[in-house]
């Protein structure tokens, strides 16, 4: 399991959320109580009222909307764009092998670190935590715990992983907190066959529900 995008925004914008697991090797996305809800039976899926968002950018995009009190995009353009364009994953096909995913990762991480070389911020954009970081953790904690990658060609990257593993809303987000997290290490190692170097092939993957008391006005 991983980090993921969508546990961790909610987090850092202090909206409360009810986790319900989705088993993907049970099938579980073509229940038709899932399917009633969710058509397309993508996951994750984020339910707000009568609104069902799935694709872990869309919801992080309509959270953003809904809740601007809790704003993960900054108001300066340059930086906005910068949160949106350089920090999203690249989707890769699943039958990749392991080798390749981890030159893909290199590659990108190669990137990365020539793109935040000279950054003195505590996270990647600002001293706040934007939607770059929620982007960029989970890429960072997936090379590291399924790749393998070494962290130390890349210090910058290193850098903003420890800040990133102090901060409560990526603690919560981390694989054992999770309600569904795999009691023995062959379950975790099912879960994490190669899918993409940044989003995890998860055994339970996660339709969440906002508590319709956190929404704003």
């Amino acid at each position: 399991m991983n980090i993921t995008k969508q546990s961790v925004g909610p987090g850092v914008q202090g909206l409360k959320y009810e986790y319900k697991p989705v088993n993907l090797l049970a099938n579980e996305q073509s229940d038709p109580e899932f399917e009633k809800l969710n058509p397309i039976k993508y996951v994750p899926a984020l339910v707000d009222g009568d609104t069902v968002v799935a694709d872990s950018f869309a919801i992080l995009l309509y959270l953003e909307d809904i809740y601007p009190q809790h704003p993960l995009l900054p108001q300066d353009p340059q930086k906005r764009a910068l949160n949106i364009q350089n920090f999203i994953e690249e989707k890769l096909d699943s039958n990749e092998a392991i080798r390749w995913i981890q030159h893909q990762i290199n590659r990108g991480f190669t990137a990365l670190e020539k793109l935040l070389q000279g950054c003195s911020t505590k996270y990647a954009t600002g001293n706040e935590i934007q939607l770059a970081d929620v982007f960029l953790e989970p890429q960072i904690y997936s090379g590291i715990k399924r790749f393998g990658i070494d962290m130390s060609i890349y210090p910058v990257l290193g850098r903003l992983h420890e800040a990133y593993l102090e901060h409560p809303a990526f603690l919560a987000a981390l694989p054992e907190k999770q309600p569904d997290a795999p009691s023995h290490p062959m379950e975790e190692r099912m879960e994490c066959q190669p899918n993409s170097p940044w989003e995890p092939n998860y055994q339970n993957n996660a339709t969440y529900k906002k508590e319709e008391s956190e929404k704003g006005d």
